[in-house]
């Protein structure tokens, strides 16, 4: 399936979310996390989702996180698909940016290389591990500056697509999608 009709498909389904259902859905997904081999990393990139959006409650990982003592980072967008990241501290201020996201006001940067795992947001993702997001490119291009070795982890409402038929270079495949029903591992990443 194309990546378009993908988004489409998938904005429809996460509209029909109950509340109570997005809420059910994301607190699984932070539990499953809890059984990927993930935890020997030091810096941990999270996105905070966009409720309007109805993206997965990463407030579950937040916690997890904070309970193993993880370094976390968050993104800011800073311009044309670009971002910066900052590291979470009990001192960085939150602020809803433009396009939804609650962003930290500015922070501690921290450069794409010293990142060990990735929590990737996406709309949809099918069976290879590539992924479909809201198709301005800032994880790719974010994913294609971090070092080899970082395990980009995809979060799902929803199971996976059979294809993304208009996969291209630019597109970074996931190493792993969690979804409220299954841990998807990748073997091509």
């Amino acid at each position: 399936m194309l990546k378009k009709d993908l988004r489409v498909k998938h904005s429809v389904l996460r509209k029909e979310l109950s509340p109570q259902s997005l809420l059910h859905s994301s607190l699984t997904i932070a539990n499953k996390i809890l059984e990927l081999p993930i935890w020997g990393g030091e810096f941990y990139h999270l996105f905070l989702a966009i409720p309007e959006k109805k993206e997965v409650d990463t407030s579950f990982i937040l916690s997890v996180l904070h309970g193993k003592d993880k370094n976390i980072v968050l993104p800011k967008v800073s311009g044309k698909n670009l971002l910066k990241h900052y590291l979470l501290t009990d001192t960085t201020k939150l602020a809803i940016s433009n396009w939804g996201v609650p962003e930290p006001v500015d922070g501690i940067e921290i450069q794409e290389e010293k990142i060990d795992v990735v929590f990737v947001p996406l709309l949809a993702f099918d069976k290879k591990g590539n992924r479909v997001g809201y198709g301005k490119g800032f994880y790719d291009n974010f994913l294609s500056k971090c070092k080899k070795s970082v395990i980009k982890v995809g979060l799902s409402l929803f199971d996976s697509e059979a294809e993304i038929s208009d996969v291209n270079e630019n597109d970074v495949p996931l190493n792993y999608c969690v979804t409220p029903n299954k841990i998807y591992s990748f073997s091509n990443t």
